[in-house]
């Protein structure tokens, strides 16, 4: 099925069109027009065209006004102040819109008319190292942005740019030579879960006893530093010991992931590793071009607008004077595989905010060599921190970083004993208890972190987060899964759109937030903003709470008409939410 043009859309055509008439030198001029709380849309444009003109804004806005038809959209148009339109639609456009929009699995949300191919880079934990909340962000923010470019046709590429090599490996490569059983499992697990646990305990234990060793231990140190050389050589032996620790360590990170309800797949996880046969070239082609000098020994690129403390120029180093490779290397061959491989037209990092200054030199230095460009950008979608209630980095009683596997499963034991309190009254089950708290728990976690723009800090409180009031994903579920009871309560009754009634004002307020979802989901691709997605969501929650206790559905009884209609925009709210959420990554149980 077609796209469905949005209400929105639809005015402005019809205002546009009667403008160009009214003022055809103004031909494509834009109305301006926007929701209002006077109205349902007011245009604002004409004020600024009329001064251009020489002309009467309100004279003018009369012009407009009489040469726009009336009838089966607009039910009201009225000159405000000095040329603005106010506009109100009429009921049956709100309802036959909305019908259209029901009639298509995608609600009637058009592709992008641009759809290009982008590779987003997000959740890269370290191999070796557990996952604490630090790495929370990157995964849920990421797979948000990749379902909802999906959702607009853009063709996505998922890069999990892990933490798989440096020095560290030869330390640790070292010590399993010499203890060769470190990483054997005691027994077979007996979940993905069990297995990831177990995984990351054989991990820190060889963690925390080779590094032991290598700070109590001259020679074992050498031979550590020896297996580096190694690695970086690609002998046989040390490569095939690595790939066990990267093997074990994705053991651990997709079981933490398949706690956050994420989908990861092996061939999207490309480490650092994955560049090192490119590093030497990317150097040379920086060095052979000019856009990297010789310093000290070192291959730097410099920038006249980053200075250091002292007021000399922060240089972004590509190669040591040693001649290893930093992070800058990796990350710039990256970029030229993502451009030339797998021909990216837009490059996403969901990375901290705090390695901001880093990827501002990463992609000069890549547009100076000419791999990013009008046609190919790259922009880092910058995450703020995670704080305590107290308002400080989120940290344990001890001071310790908060393991993420130990905030999930809080998360999901605090969702789980909110459901159980109403578990009675809906008749859930004792599976349907513990499915439901954890869709509720890592829902409540995501939430909280979509619904914060990704730029800023945001408070972790867990009694907040899965809270039935306020702000939540709690609430949005507990909003669908009242909608799917009184679905179920109608009985023999069906939803059915009714053009020819009028609408109360919560149900046209309803109406006109449920139009606005195609608009919506455009708006937060396009800024990279899955924050707009939540609150659109939270909003359409909030606008259907107030339907509902002003516009009796179920009981007392309706007229048929329009008991029917009404359950139409409860089926369409629902079908929303649970699309809208979808993509957030929350599921929506139909019974809570």
């Amino acid at each position: 099925m077609a796209s469905v043009p949005s209400l929105a859309s639809s005015v402005h055509q019809r205002v546009a069109d009667a403008l160009a008439s009214a003022l055809p030198e103004a031909g494509g001029a834009d109305p301006l027009l926007r929701r209002s709380d006077r109205a349902d849309f007011q245009a604002n444009g004409i004020l600024a065209l009329a001064k251009k003109a020489k002309a009467n804004p309100r004279e003018l806005a009369t012009t407009v006004v009489a040469a726009i038809p009336g009838g089966d959209l607009i039910k009201e148009i009225e000159v405000s102040g000095p040329g603005f339109l106010n506009i109100t639609v009429s009921d049956r456009a709100i309802i036959e819109t909305l019908a259209a929009r029901a009639g298509d699995d995608r609600l009637g949300v058009p592709y992008a008319a641009n759809a290009g191919t982008t590779v987003i880079d997000y959740a890269q934990p370290n191999v070796a190292k557990e996952m604490h909340v630090g790495h929370l962000r990157s995964a849920v923010i990421g797979a948000a942005m990749v379902e909802i470019l999906e959702f607009t046709g853009e063709k996505v590429i998922r890069r999990h740019h892990i933490g798989d090599w440096g020095t560290q490996f030869g330390m640790l490569i070292q010590y399993l030579i010499e203890h060769p059983h470190e990483l054997d499992h005691k027994a077979a697990a007996g979940s993905a879960e069990a297995s990831g646990e177990e995984a990351m305990s054989n991990l820190n234990r060889l963690y925390k006893a080779s590094r032991a060793v290598f700070d109590s231990d001259e020679e074992f140190k050498t031979r550590a530093r020896a297996r580096v050389v190694g690695l970086q050589a690609g002998e046989e032996e040390t490569l095939a010991l690595w790939q066990r620790f990267v093997d074990e360590s994705k053991i651990y990170f997709y079981s933490v992931f398949n706690k956050l309800d994420m989908d990861i797949q092996d061939p999207d996880v490309v480490g650092e590793s994955g560049y090192n046969d490119m590093l030497a070239e990317t150097c040379k082609l920086l060095e052979d071009s000019g856009v990297a000098v010789r310093s000290n020994g070192a291959l730097c690129v410099f920038f006249d607008e980053y200075k250091g403390p002292d007021g000399n120029p922060t240089p972004l180093i590509v190669q040591k004077s040693d001649g290893g490779f930093g992070y800058a290397a990796t990350d710039l061959s990256a970029i030229r595989d993502r451009v030339g491989n797998l021909k990216a037209t837009e490059i996403i990092y969901v990375v901290d905010a705090r390695q901001s200054l880093h990827f501002k030199m990463v992609f000069e230095t890549a547009r100076r060599a000419g791999w990013l460009n009008d046609e190919v950008k790259a922009v880092q979608l910058a995450f703020g921190t995670v704080l305590g209630k107290d308002g400080k980095p989120f940290k344990t009683r001890e001071g310790e970083t908060v393991r993420l596997v130990d905030l999930l499963d809080e998360a999901v034991d605090r969702a789980t004993a909110v459901v159980r309190e109403k578990a009675e009254k809906v008749g859930l089950t004792e599976e349907e208890i513990v499915e439901n708290g954890r869709y509720v728990g890592i829902g409540a976690v995501k939430y909280a972190d979509l619904s914060t723009s990704a730029a800023r800090d945001y408070k972790f409180d867990l009694d907040q987060m899965v809270s039935l009031n306020g702000d939540t994903s709690v609430y949005l579920q507990y909003a669908y899964a009242r909608i799917k009871s009184i679905l179920r309560r109608a009985g023999d009754r069906k939803p059915v759109a009714h053009p020819e009634l009028e609408l109360a004002p919560a149900e046209r307020a309803l109406g006109l937030h449920l139009d606005q979802f195609g608009e919506l989901i455009a708006e937060a691709a396009a800024e990279h903003a899955p924050h707009k997605l939540a609150a659109y969501l939270y909003q359409l929650s909030s606008l259907f709470t107030t339907f509902y206790d002003q516009c009796p559905v179920v009981k007392p009884e309706p007229e048929l008409v329009v008991g029917e209609n009404r359950l139409f925009l409860c089926d369409l709210t629902a079908r929303t939410l649970t699309k809208g959420m979808s993509l957030l990554g929350i599921r929506t149980p139909e019974r809570l």
